[in-house]
């Protein structure tokens, strides 16, 4: 054991530990639940397509929803002076990596994050060596020895996935800021001199970093996530500039101590830890913010066979939120008008509508008849395709026809992921897994 590695925490301080805000059945209740969303949702739309006259409701939704649409095309996020500040008090930040058999990018990450362009007295590296069965551990103890940042910390017992890795090191870190990242993470040097900027409000308890696809010109799947992650950093910063939801994206997540000690930790009872902190960070009072510069590169998955996991993981974790919160959302926890119908908005066309284009094309075929949701799928198209083109430019760059149309097709999976996921969320048992998304470094070992 290298002198800058440490054995595993007693986390018997419970003010660290998960505090869930009204989590109510765990596992369990998200099945009932998930299964009464899929009644409700198909019955609605059944009962559309027998009542005469009802497209003229979806015709309506559509319209409320193309008002919210125009809204957030029309807003002006600040500008945000993220500059270099060379006289500036530098706050103390802890950064922090969770790695289960990452062999082949550990030595990457470690150059990375410990030569930053930062006092370095002022950060430190935690990585979390969690149960890894490669060459992990003896190559982070080795570099632990090159690199003074870097702290490991070997994880051989303990549940909760990455959840559970951080809430345990979290009494280990000492930053007023904490930064998450993927072991997959490529940063410019002088990132966190810029991002701190970022926390000049008080009430920004969190901020995401842009994230940005290394090998997009792999194929078609890499650039497709490419512009997908272009199109996603637009609508986050639309939606917070309309006094909305800003989301976590977990690589590259910032968040402020406080803000997350308010929260009691990482959930370990989601899949997701990110998009579950998203709640409750918002639930708790704080504001998310998105830093389009500087931004977090990381590897896309280069098959479908690595994106479908992938996915179907991140549209759970996106459900579960909603299944557990739920009563604290519709109680107006969220505390402004504009959060919650940018969450109404947004689940409309994320969650709900996807689920509900399986009955629709399916009635309609069986009954010749056009599908019913046509005019909000067509909202939904637009919003991407503006959310492409004008995403892409503000980060200086022009998409030809052609990969709008790469995206449009690769965006296609989410039809098939979320309705899949919502029925095998209310039918199948489901065991919370570590998850390692495969890299392309893998496949040359």
């Amino acid at each position: 054991m290298s002198n800058n590695s440490v054995p595993l925490p007693d986390n018997s301080d419970q003010s660290i530990m998960p505090n869930l805000i009204d989590f109510e059945a765990g596992i369990d209740g998200r099945r009932l639940k998930a299964a009464l969303v899929l009644i409700v949702v198909w019955s609605l739309v059944f009962c559309l397509h027998v009542v005469a006259g009802s497209g003229w409701i979806i015709w309506g939704i559509a319209l409320i929803f193309s008002g919210q649409m125009l809204r957030l095309f029309a807003a002006r996020p600040p500008v945000v002076d993220a500059v270099t500040k060379i006289d500036a008090d530098f706050p103390l930040i802890s950064l922090v990596v969770s790695a289960h058999n990452e062999e082949n990018v550990v030595e990457q990450l470690a150059a990375s994050l410990g030569g930053l362009d930062y006092p370095a007295d002022r950060y430190e590296v935690w990585v979390i060596d969690d149960r890894s069965t490669d060459r992990t551990p003896q190559l982070l103890d080795k570099l632990a020895q090159q690199y003074s940042q870097l702290q490991v910390l070997h994880r051989t017992t303990g549940g909760g996935g990455k959840s559970g890795a951080l809430n345990q090191v979290l009494p280990l870190l000492t930053g007023e800021f904490i930064g998450v990242f993927d072991a997959d993470a490529q940063v410019s040097p002088d990132f966190l001199q810029k991002l701190v900027a970022y926390f000049d409000s008080p009430k920004v308890g969190a901020v995401q970093m842009r994230k940005s696809i290394a090998n997009a010109t792999t194929n078609w799947l890499t650039q497709g996530q490419s512009i997908e992650m272009t199109m996603d950093a637009y609508i986050q910063q639309q939606r917070i500039a309309t006094g909305g939801i800003g989301e976590l994206r977990g690589n590259g997540q910032f968040l402020r101590r406080q803000a997350l000690i308010d929260c009691g930790g990482w959930n370990e009872e989601t899949i997701t830890d990110d998009l579950d902190l998203t709640f409750r960070l918002h639930l708790q009072g704080w504001d998310i913010d998105l830093a389009l510069w500087p931004c977090v590169q990381e590897e896309g998955v280069t098959t479908l066979g690595a994106l479908w996991p992938q996915r179907q993981r991140w549209g759970e974790g996106g459900y579960q939120r909603y299944l557990d919160y739920w009563r604290l959302i519709t109680a107006n926890k969220l505390g402004t008008w504009q959060k919650n119908w940018d969450l109404c908005s947004f689940s409309l066309f994320q969650y709900i509508l996807p689920l509900a284009m399986v009955p629709d094309l399916a009635l309609a075929i069986a009954w010749q008849e056009s599908p019913l949701l046509t005019p909000l799928t067509v909202v939904g198209i637009i919003l991407q395709v503006v959310g492409m083109i004008i995403g892409a430019q503000r980060i200086g760059q022009q998409l030809s026809a052609g990969s709008i149309l790469v995206g449009l097709l690769y965006l296609v999976h989410w039809v098939v992921v979320m309705p899949w996921t919502t029925v095998r969320m209310a039918f199948q048992p489901k065991t919370l897994n570590w998850v390692k998304t495969p890299r392309q470094a893998d496949s040359t070992t």
